[in-house]
């Protein structure tokens, strides 16, 4: 008789993901998944990859999973979790943080949890097969523009005219290099992206090639400003015009968001 790890061989679409009571599903997750080798899972597709081992105790309930992380961004940590497998559908729930393991499937605001659903993927493959990078990848000029470098801590976002969540909002953050723009939520990497920039314009504008995260290998084209300290940048999305204000309402698919300086 197969065990819970035998069941979970293979690779899982994540499907959704909800971290402080946000709920992020659809194209923002095209790419992401979870692929289990032996007891060893790699999760791809969020702009890094994360690998560790994995244990799990079904004798308990709800079940219960060790995540130990010995690569990518979270290596050192264990993430303590719960999950439940019903043939092609898995749903699990991890603390981001602390010791203490969920005991509900729900990741409310400033919980520190982390809730997923994900689904068997039809055409598995293999974990090195999965976070194999592309072989083609649009490139733009490299250029420095200095006001972007270091970290910023999101002030707010407005994504198809639907405003992000305070107690989500307070996990989000920008880190840019050179022209290099890494945005994180928690422990997971949403997007990266390599950006140029014109400053003769009026709004200025960007441009991005993404290269990490559900838009990978796109581009999309933006504005920005910066004020006080303040940035603001609002992005159209891939292969729809320039935006001319910095505002996102119900329809635009546009990504309206306000930075700090961390």
């Amino acid at each position: 008789m197969q065990n819970d790890l035998d069941l979970l061989q293979g690779s899982w679409n994540v499907s959704e993901l909800q971290m402080e009571g946000q709920t992020i599903s659809g194209g923002m997750l095209a790419n992401a998944r979870v692929v289990i080798t032996g007891n060893r899972f790699s999760s791809v597709g969020m702009g890094a990859v994360y690998e560790g081992v994995l244990s799990l105790n079904s004798s308990v309930t709800p079940n219960q999973l060790d995540m130990k992380f010995d690569a990518g961004p979270e290596k050192g940590n264990t993430n303590l979790g719960i999950y439940e497998l019903d043939g092609d559908s898995w749903k699990l729930c991890l603390a981001t943080r602390g010791k203490v393991r969920p005991s509900t499937f729900s990741a409310g605001a400033g919980s520190g949890f982390v809730f997923e659903m994900l689904t068997r993927d039809a055409s598995t493959v293999s974990a090195k097969e999965v976070a194999a990078p592309a072989t083609t990848t649009p490139s733009i000029p490299s250029v420095v523009p200095t006001e972007f470098q270091g970290e910023w801590q999101m002030v707010s976002a407005v994504m198809d005219g639907q405003a992000m969540e305070d107690s989500a909002v307070k996990w989000v953050k920008r880190i840019t290099r050179g022209n290099e723009t890494t945005v994180t939520a928690g422990p997971q990497t949403m997007m990266k992206m390599e950006f140029s920039t014109n400053t003769y314009k009026s709004p200025k504008t960007i441009d991005y090639v993404n290269t990490a995260g559900s838009n990978k290998g796109k581009s999309q084209q933006g504005i920005y400003e910066f004020a006080d300290g303040v940035l603001k940048i609002c992005v159209a999305a891939p292969g729809q015009p320039r935006p001319e204000a910095f505002e996102s309402v119900r329809g635009d698919h546009r990504t309206f968001t306000v930075w700090k300086r961390a």
